[in-house]
This record gives structure tokens, C-alpha cells and sequence, in this order.
């Protein structure tokens, strides 16, 4: 059982919806929302309703978390196909034949969600009018609570699995598609609008002809959807059809709907009627230019007056008593003396009720005023009585006095008052069996769901599991054929390293220091000369670019030639520069500058030969 403190603090919740998100819950079923925001809480890991409250505040992102729990926006494209089937070979062929065939036809389908409804109403008025009187006549009118539902429902783009439902002829001829996406096609797209609605407080859709309201009411509590089906009747044309969710019913709304097909839950609206005020008919009848009654038809009418079981008086333009029937003298302490009386100076006047501005409000507007559940009498004798106020005209239409009657309506109360515990007992129960309906309904879909989602995972793990194989075969092929590469890259290397260990041996060997470049200058060979002549070791210099060394020869000097010789535009270039070696002795250094390439290729670097040159002596004699 729930205590009082956790019903305010849930109250706290909702009231806080409504100021914050203009959400208002408070005509949605009490136990459906608890459990709706229990289950919320549960996966946020809040474990009270106050904690909740707080979290609200704080976490902005949850308010569409929560409202996508609670609004549980479950369609598709023809939910429900024997309905749609029935709607398209009887109902909405009967509906159009019964039509002239320009007249508009108005469609609203209340909580529409991501618009699938409203689509394939589209659809299926398309097929039964005609493409053209479709798109001139027709408009659909497709609203909801939810704006994230009804974002996706304008956007009318759907996924390959969500258009499963629409048989491929309609799709074709309804649908674009666009890569995996089918989107409703514009033409077609216009006759459907879709609009924010509260279907408990904000107006109806006015002259609808086809209204479709499926698996929404069964949210609201009893009261709710008395005003939503009330609002409903007064939206509908006369004759206009209903259709509603397979656990929705009007078994109480008898008076407004008639079914059209209780398994389809189809209903037609019952016509209004036109209603006029009785009381004022009653008051001119007879008063066209008849002879004048003979005595004994005045004692007759005025027995018959007298006779009335209840209470009347009439007062005339003065404010004077003009009469007073039994009962309202026996009732109100009036006496046949106080006939002619001025009404303010008799206790009826102002009790049980003030008739003053009633009977002020009656001769000024010239229609009845009536004020209803007006407490009179003495306990145990209380009563209740309707206090109808009735302007009195004659024969040229002018306002002659007014007529003050008190119905009892203390029985009809108290009767009424039975019928409605009976009632809510009965919508208690109703309401029980309906949650019921609906967990089992949410089960079930969310089984459905559940099953496509494991249906779909297998399909993925079959798909994945042939790639895997196929995967397998190429990697075990690249295995083979990178074994069949690592012999050959092994022969290469062996025969690699046996010449590298020659070619540093002669590097070594050699009297000259020896550098050797790639094509973009980075330094592949630092021989043992070269580092004991410029002091630079060769881990030190292998892999950096030549021309970016700090070295005591003027590198700058013969980086037009090394370039030359690279491109092709030299064979071979020698130079004689000015250099400082490492022990920073000043020498002459001769550079020979030879390509380095395979047999006659594009040269794939250059060999740079040093020695120091000692200049020849000039003979003083």
C-alpha cells in the first residue's frame, strides 16, 4: 500500500511536469503512471519518489527519457490488418459512396505518434478515392502529445524494416526510396498535418468525417476519457465514423455513439439533435388569438395549476406575487393575502435561494435561468430543488412577468448519486481489466519485439559467421603466400647481409671518408674516415638530412651538385672547397660526387668521396 507521504511526493512530480514541460498527467490512469515512473526510476537507480524530484532538476537530458516511458508511442504501418482490411473492402468505400464527390473529407487520427497511422489512412483513402481527390480534397489531420514523435512523423523517412507492413504495390507507389530509406512521397505528403495536442485540454479538430483514436484512451482515467469522447462527439459531423483500439469500448457512451462493427471497434456518431428550450415553448403555448376561455375551462386551468406537484410562482413586471400554486404556499409560508405582494417583502425572495438577479438576468436576456442543487427545507427533510426562472411573453412577443419553479430533484439526486458509485464501481473494475489488457498488450509487444530483435541477431550472426569462414580461407591463402614471401624476403635478406658486411668492409678499408645519400639527402653510409675527418660519429649522422649537419665543410657548396648528379643532369662532379677538420685544422678538401643507382636506373642516391688536398708548391726561385 502506498503511504501519504509517497502519493505527495508523486503528486510533487507531476505538478512539476506541467509547470516545467507543460506536461500534464493528472487525467492519466494513477496506477499505469506509477508504474510507468517506477520503472524509470528503477533504471536511473533512484529509489524514492523525492530522490526522483531531485534528479529531474538536475538532469535536464531525463525529462525526454521519462516522457518516452511513460508515452509509449508503440505503431506501424497497418497495425492491426484485419481492421485496415475491413476499412478498405467496407467501411471507407460505404464512407466515400455516401459522399458527394467534391466535398472535403476531414480525417484527424488523435495520438498519432511517428505518424504510420496517418500514412496509412493516406494510403487507403488514396486507393478508395482516387490519387487526385487524395491530394484536392482530403486532409488528415494527425496529432499527438509527444514532439519528439511527431519530429520523426513530419521528417515521414522510415527504415526498410518499418515499411515491411505496406504491401509493395502501396509502397511503390507512395514511397521514394533513398539509399535504405523510404520517405513518403511530397505530393501526398501535404494532405497529411501534423500538430502538439492535449487531447484533455486543448480544443477539438472541428468538422471531422473519419476520427481514428486506437489505444489511447485506455491511458486516462474514467473521467478523462469521458471529457476526450465528449470533445469528440462535439468534433464529429453528424454520421461521421470512430475508430478506436481493440481494448477500447463505448459501452457507456451510448448516447453519443452507436457500433458500426463492435470486433473492429468502429463506431458512428448518433446525429444531434436540435434542441430547443422547452420551458419557453411551454410558456407560448396557447397564446395565439383563440376564443376566450369559458369559466369552466379557467377553473379547469386553474386547478391543473394547482394541481402541479411543483412549487411555481409567478411574479409580474412590478415584482409582484401574480400567483401561487399549493405546494409553493404550503413549501414557502405563503398565504392567499400575500397575493399582489411585492416578492422582496416575502421570505421566498430570498430563500432558498436570492431570485433577485435570476429573475433580472430572465427579463433582460428573455430566456430561463436556472440554478441548479439549491438546498432547502429542514433535516431530516433537506431537500434539493432546480429553481428555473421562465420569461412570460403575450401575444405581440412582450415580456408580461416571469415564472419561478422549484423542481425537487433531492430523489434524482440521491438516485444519481447510486448510479455514479455503481458507475464507478463498474469503471474500477473496468479500468482493472483494461491495465490488465494493457500490460498483457505491452508484454506481448515488447515479446514481439524481443523475438524480431533475436530474429534479426541470428540473421547477423549467420551473415557474420559466413564472413568469419570467408575471412578464414583468405587469411589461411595470405598465410601461404606470406610463408612463400618470408622464404624469398629470407634468401634476399642472407644475400642482403652478406653484401652490406662486404660493402662495409670496403668502406672501411678505404683511405677516403665516404658518405652516401638517398634521394632526399638522408645519410645512408657514414664511414669510419668520414667520422675521424668531421668528428661526427655515425649513429649520429645516419638518417638525418646531409645538408642539415654541422660540420667544418661548407655543405651549402654542394648542394647543387649533389642535386644535379641525383637528377641525372651530371654524371659525376668534383669540387675543392675550404673545410676546418674536427681537431679544427684548416684544409683544403677535394669532393668527388658519383651517383649511386642499380644497373643503368634513374640514380637512387649519390656516393660523396672526401680527401684533403694538399695544394701544389709554387717554385719562389
Amino acid at each position: 500500500m502506498t503511504a501519504p507521504s509517497d502519493v505527495e511526493q508523486f503528486e510533487a512530480i507531476l505538478q512539476y511536469l506541467q509547470q516545467s514541460r507543460g506536461f500534464d498527467f493528472t487525467a492519466y490512469k494513477r496506477s499505469t503512471l506509477v508504474r510507468r515512473v517506477t520503472r524509470r526510476m528503477q533504471t536511473v537507480n533512484v529509489p524514492t519518489y523525492e530522490a526522483y524530484f531531485d534528479y529531474l532538476q538536475v538532469h535536464q537530458e531525463e525529462f525526454s527519457e521519462l516522457f518516452n516511458t511513460i508515452l509509449i508511442n508503440v505503431t506501424s504501418f497497418f497495425r492491426d490488418e484485419d481492421v485496415w482490411e475491413y476499412l478498405r473492402t467496407r467501411a471507407l468505400p460505404e464512407i466515400v459512396s455516401s459522399r458527394a464527390p467534391n466535398e472535403p473529407f476531414r480525417v484527424w487520427t488523435a495520438g498519432c505518434a511517428s505518424g504510420q497511422e496517418a500514412y496509412s489512412v493516406a494510403m487507403l483513402l488514396g486507393e478508395v478515392m482516387g490519387a487526385e481527390a487524395l491530394k484536392d480534397h482530403v486532409k488528415i489531420y494527425a496529432t499527438d502529445a509527444d514532439e519528439e514523435a511527431l519530429a520523426e512523423a513530419r521528417a515521414a523517412a522510415y527504415t526498410a524494416k518499418q515499411v515491411e507492413s505496406v504491401p509493395a504495390p502501396l509502397l511503390e507507389k507512395y514511397f521514394d526510396r533513398a539509399g535504405s530509406t523510404y520517405v513518403f512521397k511530397r505530393d501526398y505528403r501535404r494532405t497529411v498535418i501534423f500538430g502538439k495536442h492535449d487531447l484533455v485540454q486543448d480544443a477539438p479538430i472541428s468538422r471531422v468525417d473519419f476520427l481514428l483514436c486506437r489505444n489511447t484512451l485506455m491511458y486516462f482515467n474514467a473521467e478523462a476519457q469521458s471529457r476526450i469522447l465528449a470533445r469528440f462527439f462535439f468534433s464529429l459531423n453528424p454520421g461521421a465514423h470512430v475508430l478506436l483500439g481493440r481494448a477500447e469500448m463505448l459501452f457507456s457512451h451510448a448516447n453519443m455513439f452507436t457500433p458500426v462493427d463492435l470486433k473492429r471497434r468502429l463506431f458512428r456518431a448518433i446525429p444531434k439533435p436540435t434542441h430547443r428550450d422547452r420551458l419557453v415553448l411551454l410558456a407560448q403555448t396557447g397564446r395565439e388569438v383563440v376564443p376566450a376561455p369559458m369559466p369552466s375551462q379557467t377553473r379547469l386551468r386553474e386547478s391543473a395549476f394547482e394541481a402541479n406537484s411543483a412549487a411555481e410562482i409567478v411574479v409580474d413586471l412590478s415584482g409582484a406575487v401574480a400567483a401561487a400554486n399549493a405546494i409553493a404556499r404550503m413549501r414557502f409560508g405563503i398565504s392567499l393575502r400575500d397575493i399582489g405582494r411585492p416578492l422582496e417583502e416575502l421570505e421566498v425572495s430570498f430563500r432558498p435561494v436570492e431570485l433577485r438577479a435570476p429573475i433580472e438576468r430572465a427579463l433582460s436576456q428573455r430566456r430561463p435561468v436556472v440554478v441548479h442543487d439549491v438546498p432547502g427545507g429542514q433535516p431530516p427533510e433537506s431537500r434539493l430543488f432546480n429553481v428555473s426562472v421562465l420569461p412570460l411573453v403575450d401575444e405581440d412577443q412582450s415580456v408580461i412577468g416571469v415564472r419561478v419553479t422549484y423542481d425537487d430533484v433531492t430523489q434524482l439526486r440521491r438516485l444519481e448519486s447510486e448510479l455514479q458509485h455503481a458507475q464507478q464501481e463498474l469503471e474500477t473494475a473496468y479500468e482493472e481489466l483494461q491495465s490488465t489488457n494493457e500490460e498483457l498488450e505491452t508484454t506481448n509487444e515488447e515479446l514481439q519485439s524481443t523475438v524480431e530483435e533475436l530474429e534479426t541477431t541470428n540473421e547477423e550472426l549467420q551473415s557474420t559467421n559466413e564472413e568469419l569462414e570467408t575471412m578464414n580461407e583468405e587469411l589461411q591463402s595470405t598465410n601461404e603466400e606470406l610463408q612463400t614471401m618470408n622464404d624469398e624476403l629470407r634468401s634476399r635478406g642472407l644475400a642482403l647481409n652478406s653484401a652490406n658486411a662486404f660493402l662495409e668492409s670496403v668502406f672501411a678499408s678505404l683511405r677516403s671518408a665516404v658518405i652516401v645519400v638517398d634521394s632526399d639527402s638522408r645519410v645512408l653510409v657514414w664511414n669510419d674516415r668520414t667520422a675521424e675527418l668531421w668528428g661526427l660519429r655515425a649513429d649520429e649522422a645516419q638518417g638525418s638530412d646531409l645538408f642539415g649537419l654541422d660540420i667544418g665543410l661548407p655543405l651549402a657548396e654542394i648542394r647543387e651538385r649533389v642535386r644535379h648528379v641525383l637528377t641525372g643532369v651530371q654524371q659525376a662532379a668534383e669540387v675543392i672547397l675550404p673545410a676546418t677538420n674536427r681537431r679544427g685544422r684548416f684544409i683544403q678538401c677535394r669532393v668527388s660526387i658519383g651517383p649511386l643507382r642499380e644497373a643503368g636506373k634513374v640514380p637512387t642516391g649519390a656516393i660523396l668521396v672526401m680527401d684533403e688536398y694538399a695544394l701544389p708548391q709554387v717554385d719562389r726561385a
